[in-house]
């Protein structure tokens, strides 16, 4: 009997504590592992000498993947063939680094990793592990740092690909198109660089935006910038601030072949700067013939349109510009449809009081008769306006004295317009708004301690398109009014020849591109509201 009540006691209490222990808790598996993965050991060692393996192993304390290697990895020198580097897709507890091609004797080579190697798990990278190691006798200690802008934007790449070239007796700046430079870092999603282990000598300084990453510079789809003095290791003058500042380079000029788009209009691209160039047509054309041309609003091309059509197997057309240039192009020609005539008002909403009201076209304007221009209010009274057509832009701009809160509707009848090839409108009607004056702010914007004038103000929205542009030839208060309620940037230009428009650099002929300053903060506007903003240029 007491046996029996024994046993079934212990039963009880053996239920009652199983049953308390699982209500404090369950098993989660323990803390968040937040810890980057470290280094153990490598064969070879880091920093080793007198290097002479083909294949280097890395290992670490746990299980680690590596992301976006060929972003974040960087040999310097470069090596062409690339060696093989794993895991790459899968986890490991070490990395592999395998050389296809011979290094080079007495030389310092340094693997960074950026930011690549994480652990598999949670992600922690160990930032910026370096592995180390010559071929010679003894490791190369020198080191450069600097930083990295963009010559116009407010803000630089990422990945920005730092080099030096070795000057010596068969260095030239063209090496830049052709050869791999001697050392190379990567500013990855910061501004600064640091190149380390270096040797002695003097050196060329260039950053690229490398797209193809082959450390070559290829003007056609990369920025280039460049220090304009020669670096000699060691430097002497640690207080010496490197910055360099990134630009694209306006390309050579060349006409690509002319392209057919309708019975009377070709389409002619070209490279670089066609602000010189010239169209004559070469081939045979009926007595009177006559053409127009006009550059296109968005790319790098002129609409070569003609009149009267004629047929032939192709047409050639002589293509000339500044700098003596010419060049024979063949476009060939088909029958195909004629080009109709499309309007388009340049105000889609609300037209500002310091905006010109305009429409534009599609092919060149010829004509406008404006007895059939419908110009009213929202009373439905005239408004009295004058038109005059911009052949350059190939727009009709529209004069007439602006209101406040009003509504206004154009309508312009069959034929109002006539195009360069004889067509004609439909009926368009076009409908815009005025707001009140109070409804937008004005910035008054003075800039001090500047060195040489003219300078260009710029003001920008916050995706930096620039809104206006103007030109001040003496130190005065600039006013930006009529702005809608939003977030502003400003932008210096130091037009340095006067020409109103910013330039770009050119590599090999040593010239930077003109300098910029922006503004350190965006510039709030309200309705209603005027603000003095004072910019002192530092050097």
């Amino acid at each position: 009997m007491y046996q029996r009540f024994y046993t079934l006691w212990v039963a009880v209490f053996c239920s009652l504590l199983v049953s308390s222990c699982a209500k404090k808790g369950s098993i989660t598996g323990g803390p968040k592992d937040e810890d980057p993965p470290q280094f153990i050991k490598a064969f070879p060692p880091n920093y080793s000498t007198n290097f002479a393996k083909n294949e280097i192993r890395i290992y670490f304390d746990e299980y680690i993947k590596l992301k976006d290697a060929q972003k974040q990895i960087m040999i310097s020198p470069p090596m062409d063939p690339m060696p093989e580097i794993s895991p790459l897709g899968g986890a490991g507890k070490y990395v592999k680094i395998k050389f296809i091609d011979t290094l080079l004797a007495n030389t310092t080579y340094s693997i960074n990793f950026g930011e690549s190697i994480e652990d598999n798990n949670e992600g922690n990278a160990n930032s910026f592990f370096k592995y180390v190691f010559s071929t010679g006798d003894a490791l190369d200690s020198l080191s450069l740092k600097g930083t990295v802008s963009d010559a116009l934007k407010k803000a630089p790449d990422s990945y920005i690909t730092v080099a030096l070239y070795e000057v010596d007796e068969s260095y030239t700046d063209s090496l830049v198109f052709n050869e791999v430079p001697r050392y190379i870092t990567n500013t990855l999603e910061t501004r600064e660089f640091q190149l380390d282990n270096l040797k002695e000598g003097t050196y060329k300084l260039i950053a690229l935006k490398d797209k193809n990453r082959d450390y070559k510079y290829q003007p056609k789809q990369d920025k280039i910038g460049y220090h304009e003095e020669l670096i000699t290791l060691p430097v002497t003058d640690t207080t010496q601030q490197l910055d360099i500042r990134l630009f694209k380079e306006i390309l050579d000029y060349r006409a690509v072949k002319p392209k057919q788009l309708s019975n009377n209009e070709y389409l002619i691209g070209y490279e670089g700067d066609g602000d010189a160039m010239q169209v004559r047509m070469l081939s045979q054309t009926p007595d009177d013939f006559e053409t127009r041309i006009l550059k296109d609003r968005q790319k790098d091309s002129l609409h070569y349109w003609f009149r009267p059509f004629f047929e032939a197997d192709s047409l050639v057309f002589e293509i000339t510009n500044k700098n003596d240039y010419q060049d024979t192009l063949v476009g060939l020609f088909r029958e195909k449809f004629k080009d109709s005539l499309v309007l388009k008002s340049n105000v889609t909403g609300n037209l500002n009081f310091d905006q010109e009201l305009a429409i534009k076209a599609n092919t060149p304007i010829e004509a406008i008769n404006t007895e059939l221009i419908s110009f009213v209010d929202k009373d439905t009274l005239d408004v009295p306006f004058t038109t005059q057509i911009d052949t350059l832009d190939n727009r009709i701009k529209i004069a007439f004295e602006t209101t406040e809160e009003n509504a206004y509707k154009i309508e312009l009848l069959p034929e109002a317009v006539t195009d360069f090839i004889g067509n004609v409108n439909d009926t368009i009607n076009f409908s815009f708004k005025t707001k009140k004056k109070t409804d937008y702010g004005t910035i008054f914007f003075t800039v001090e301690a500047v060195e040489k004038y003219p300078i260009l103000l710029q003001l920008l929205d916050e995706k930096e398109k620039v809104i206006t542009t103007k030109t001040v030839t003496q130190e005065e208060t600039t006013t930006f009014e009529y702005l809608a309620p939003s977030n502003y940037i400003i932008r210096v230009v130091m037009d340095a020849n006067a020409n109103g428009i910013w330039d770009t650099g050119d590599f090999l002929n040593n010239i930077q591109p003109e300098t910029v300053h922006y503004y350190p903060d965006p510039i709030e506007v309200r309705a209603n509201w005027e603000l003095k903003q004072t910019f002192v240029l530092e050097d």
